[in-house]
């Protein structure tokens, strides 16, 4: 017989897990909730997602854990105001202080070394060597260029009024636009690694 037990995750894991897909598909929630319910129905859900996101938000660097609780605040806020004022677009604009919220956290950091980016190479990559942290830099700046453009992107889809616009870019487009930058800037620190 064996002694050894099978791992169990804990409940704050799974419900950690569950909050972050949740987070994750916002704009689906969004699309569905609006479409199928009302805000009445929507936004307290949205909120006691967001508080579970609050109380369990963590992370391996001090200002990603801020980043983290600071969405769920504001997830929380719009919520409530979508809520309380009975106006479901509110809850649209999520995606537009994400990015303004990652634009602050980024370009802060550009000015205030070192970079988010660098102090994320360094978890893998302790000794990082000053062409590295140049690098990381530039990088840097690209995300800042990215938010910019995504926020004011996800603004426009806001301000158009079209939900199924708004739900395609800010839950499938605005995700692919952000792999293809995390790809190729991947393919180029290899390049640079290998050259």
């Amino acid at each position: 017989m064996n002694s050894d037990k099978p791992s169990r995750l804990s409940p704050s894991i799974v419900i950690q897990g569950i909050t972050a897909l949740a987070v994750i598909g916002y704009p689906f929630a969004v699309y569905f909730g609006l479409t199928y319910w009302e805000s009445s129905v929507l936004a307290p859900a949205l909120i006691i997602l967001f508080a579970s996101r609050l109380i369990l938000a963590r992370g391996k660097i001090r200002q990603l854990s801020w980043l983290m609780k600071a969405f769920a605040l504001l997830g929380i806020a719009l919520a409530l105001a979508s809520w309380l004022l009975k106006q479901n677009h509110w809850l649209l604009y999520y995606p537009v202080v994400v990015s303004i919220l990652l634009l602050a956290l980024f370009g802060h950091s550009l000015f205030n070394p070192p970079t988010i980016v660098e102090r994320l190479a360094r978890l893998t990559e302790p000794d990082l060597p000053p062409e590295g942290v140049r690098y990381t830099q530039k990088v840097t700046q690209v995300w800042c260029l990215f938010f910019i453009l995504n926020g004011s992107i996800a603004l426009f889809t806001c301000l158009y009024g079209d939900i199924k616009l708004w739900t395609l870019y800010n839950g499938a487009i605005s995700y692919v636009l952000m792999g293809l930058l995390m790809s190729a800037e991947w393919i180029i620190r290899k390049m640079l690694r290998h050259a």
